[in-house]
């Protein structure tokens, strides 16, 4: 035993020369995932946004009023601002240019004095020279000061001296700074760059500096888009609750700087169930909160329950609004400016200063309630949502309480139509949500026992978008569901009690499974949301044809994927069978093409942005039927008769 953990240590010296020191940019390059999270598509982005972030700073601090980039056809990306332009002169500690200092010097920037930027997005120093750490090469070209200045660097590492030139002001600003660089091949998994995430990026960013024009260019795609707002976060809240219906006409706006941080706070309810709140510090978005958004919620909570009170609307010694209650049907922006943001990792998804929570709720809080007293209708409107929110959660807690099981040892209350597995660890269990009981019962005779669990459901589940927690809690198919997979939902949710670390969406490749997905989808977008942020929720691929010729045969999952094996496969006498829904295959031909661990394709489901899925959500389930339409007439190949 000693001599294998010796083996898998790398043997039983341990001295000085062991110990790397790793110089310049190195470290970037061998454990990339530290700096930007993760080298597939969603690290690709964030080099994208760390060159935005940059010139962002220089639009806050009223330098800039222009940021575009480009989306070259041989994977290059060009993010161009008409900024101050980075300077060029040598640097005194380093004795290298400051250009070349800040491309190739981690935690070297402007942004740590405070005197070039009082406000900045990225204070840890390390955004353009991460770029440049983790790109084939970059180009930087500089003007300013009547010049312009160019330097070229290849994997971390200048390749010479700056060169400089004249500028002929005609096409371009006289000072700014433009950035074009190819990402590393070897660092990352593919270079597809997903245009419309990166447009809703620009979008927020425009909303966030009114008068910034922001704009991106899809070079293969042939596509622009560019933005310009006025508004504010006022705007962007009109812009997400567009498809929506809302309670008041115009966005809350609350605005005012107080300790040395700048709040800016929008919010509008509308007559939906779900919440939709942003929140973004120094125009960072930080997907994952922090103490703003902790400082608004405690706000909200608190001045509509004490507006409750005093108007007489909730009686003393009646029971409070919760956080959910004042949440459901809101959307809102949230978004500080601050000398010093602490942010929570590299990725900046989380702010961590905790002096910022006071400063938001006493802005929100006083803000606020100045609102309701100005506006008592609109204030009644937003009060007599939050009661019947109120009287539906206490209806959805009794109704929880027969779906939450005590623990994950007691079985006694798990549905009785769930085939479950044998194995009793979590990490290694998957359950399949399958389409009614006929593929129910070919699966169930299909799987590996010892791991996988079938959960059958009759017909199409709740649509949630247009119901209450109550009246979801009180769909039958639902309760089995959250019952099965013990977490609990909503603000309950205890993924610690999650008893199959794969919760595999198994339907019929047809238009009645699409819908049946898409239900799904919704459910666990609104009411497990950590299900998917932690990646424990696929869609299973079952195919679409058996293709066979004599002995020959091969499973294909698309239309044109059965047109070009046909084609592969020549002159042979072809049999083609079409499978209509899963229950038409036998229980061996559905393990070995889509429960098969060995063979099955699964999609992994993730959000990157909340708001685009929420938007996506009110369209194809929302109560709005004209989006709907829109939304079907610009996706289908062919639509008639269509009738919704």
């Amino acid at each position: 035993m000693e001599e294998q953990l010796e083996t898998l240590n790398g043997g039983g010296d341990y001295t000085a020369a062991d110990i790397q020191v790793l110089k310049g940019l190195e470290a970037v390059r061998r454990r990339p995932g530290m700096y930007i999270g993760s080298t597939d598509q969603r690290g690709l982005h964030h080099l994208i946004l760390e060159v935005v972030y940059n010139s962002v700073d220089e639009a806050i601090g009223g330098y800039c009023d222009h940021v575009n980039v480009t989306l070259h056809e041989d994977s290059r990306v060009t993010v161009e601002d008409n900024g101050r332009g980075i300077p060029v002169e040598i640097h005194p500690e380093t004795g290298l240019s400051a250009l070349e200092t800040v491309l190739t010097t981690l935690h070297a920037g402007a942004k740590f004095g405070g005197r070039s930027y009082r406000v900045s997005g990225g204070l840890h120093g390390v955004g353009i020279s991460v770029v440049n750490a983790l790109s084939s090469w970059i180009v930087v070209e500089v003007r300013r000061d009547g010049k312009i200045y160019r330097q070229s660097y290849s994997q971390g590492a200048s390749e010479g001296e700056i060169t400089e030139e004249e500028l002929i002001a005609v096409d371009s600003s006289p000072t700014g700074t433009t950035v074009t660089f190819l990402p590393d091949r070897q660092v990352f998994e593919s270079l597809d760059y997903d245009f419309a995430f990166l447009s809703q990026r620009l979008r927020e960013l425009a909303h966030l500096v009114p008068k910034l024009e922001t704009s991106i260019r899809d070079e293969k795609k042939d596509k622009v888009k560019t933005y310009y707002f006025e508004g504010g976060v006022g705007s962007f809240v009109r812009h997400l609750n567009r498809k929506k219906t809302p309670l008041h006409s115009k966005p809350i706006h609350i605005a005012q700087e107080t300790n040395g941080t700048a709040v800016d706070v929008a919010l509008q309810y509308n007559e939906g169930y779900s919440e939709l709140t942003l929140s973004f510090a120094n125009c960072v978005n930080t997907g994952d909160g922090g103490s703003h958004l902790t400082g608004f919620r405690s706000a909200l909570t608190r001045v509509l329950n004490e507006y409750a009170r005093k108007a007489k609307i909730v009686k003393s010694g009646e029971t409070l609004f919760a956080g959910e209650d004042v949440r459901e049907g809101l959307t809102a922006v949230v978004t500080v400016k601050i000398a010093e943001p602490l942010f929570e990792g590299q990725t900046k998804a989380r702010l961590g200063n905790p002096e910022v929570k006071g400063h938001v709720e006493s802005v929100v809080g006083e803000g606020l309630s100045a609102f309701l007293e100005e506006h008592p209708n609109e204030a009644r409107r937003i009060i007599d949502k939050c009661l019947s929110t109120a009287k539906a959660r206490e209806a959805a807690r009794r109704a929880r309480e027969l779906t939450i099981r005590k623990g994950i040892g007691d079985f006694s209350n798990l549905p009785g139509k769930l085939a479950e597995c044998s194995e009793k660890d979590p990490a290694e269990c998957e359950i399949y949500l399958v389409e009614g009981d006929s593929a129910g019962g070919s699966a169930k005779q299909g799987r590996d026992r010892t791991f996988q669990a079938i959960l059958p459901l009759k017909g199409k589940i709740l649509n949630v978008e247009k119901a209450s927690p109550d009246r979801m809690l009180a769909h039958e198919e639902i309760r089995a569901l959250i019952t099965a997979l013990g977490t609990g939902i909503a603000d309950q949710l205890d993924m610690s009690k999650l008893r199959y670390y794969r919760v595999i969406i198994m339907t019929d490749a047809d238009v009645d499974g699409s819908h049946i997905r898409t239900l799904l989808l919704a459910f666990f977008f609104r009411y497990m949301p950590e299900l998917i942020d932690r990646g424990h929720l696929y869609i299973a691929q079952p195919p679409l044809f058996k293709i066979q010729a004599g002995k020959e045969h091969h499973w294909v999952y698309s239309e044109a994927e059965k047109d070009e094996k046909i084609q592969e496969m020549g002159n042979k006498k072809i049999d083609v069978q079409r499978y209509k829904g899963l229950g038409e295959m036998s229980p061996v031909q559905l393990w070995q093409t889509t429960m098969d661990p060995e063979t099955r394709t699964m999609l992994q489901v993730t959000t990157e942005d909340a708001a685009k899925a929420d938007e996506i959500l009110q369209v194809l389930m929302g109560e709005e039927v004209p989006p709907r339409r829109a939304f079907i007439q610009a996706h289908a190949k062919s639509v008639r008769n269509l009738d919704i």
